[in-house]
């Protein structure tokens, strides 16, 4: 699935050329708390064995970015703070709106602006940028109620047709099949997962 998205993001950027300025350095996209799922979990966990075994003064970095980071916003955590488990009710969803939405990503070198774990970024992190089809909200009639989203950095000057010819296609369908054969599915933020 990475290789996939890595190559429709590829194809993307190639398609949109100067309208995309998603850039090493350009960090907007790096704050604020968001939901990652089991896979992106899984993927940071396996990044992180890897990189400590390569290098373990960069990885004791990162993982001690992600403990202040729970220091610092683990006491208003809407779920589970010892698990880092998200929570599911109404209440939790609610306030997860809210929590730690200027915080920077525990995974972000504030000083380089460059992202530590990049080549285990969540799916999130891989899609922001360019175009992508999200859901609009209730439909209102039958008609397709997806939207194209993408960084309001990107496609200053660029109207709705030459911002379509870049959409970048995300494999949901493949995504949704493989948390199917997950056992444990539940969401988290990037801080737990660089931890465990």
């Amino acid at each position: 699935m990475v290789q996939i998205v890595d190559a429709a993001l590829a194809e993307a950027a190639r398609r949109a050329g100067d309208w995309l300025v998603c850039r090493l350095g350009c960090t907007q996209c790096c704050f604020g708390a968001f939901a990652i799922n089991a896979l992106d979990a899984a993927r940071l966990r396996a990044g992180m064995v890897r990189l400590r075994a390569i290098d373990p003064t960069q990885a004791a970095k990162i993982e001690g970015r992600a403990r202040a980071w729970i220091e610092a916003h683990g006491t208003e955590f809407p779920g589970d703070a010892a698990t880092g488990r998200l929570g599911e009710s109404e209440g939790e969803l609610e306030r997860f709106e809210d929590f730690a939405n200027d915080a920077p990503c525990p995974a972000l070198d504030e000083a380089t602006g460059r992202c530590d774990v990049y080549a285990w970024r969540p799916m999130t992190c891989r899609v922001f940028g360019p175009p992508v089809r999200m859901d609009a909200g209730p439909a209102e009639t039958d008609e397709d109620q997806s939207a194209l989203g993408h960084c309001e950095l990107c496609f200053h000057g660029a109207n709705e047709d030459e911002v379509a010819a870049c959409e970048m296609p995300v494999p949901h369908e493949l995504e949704a099949e493989l948390l199917g054969q997950i056992e444990d599915t539940g969401q988290t933020v990037v801080a737990y997962a660089l931890l465990k």
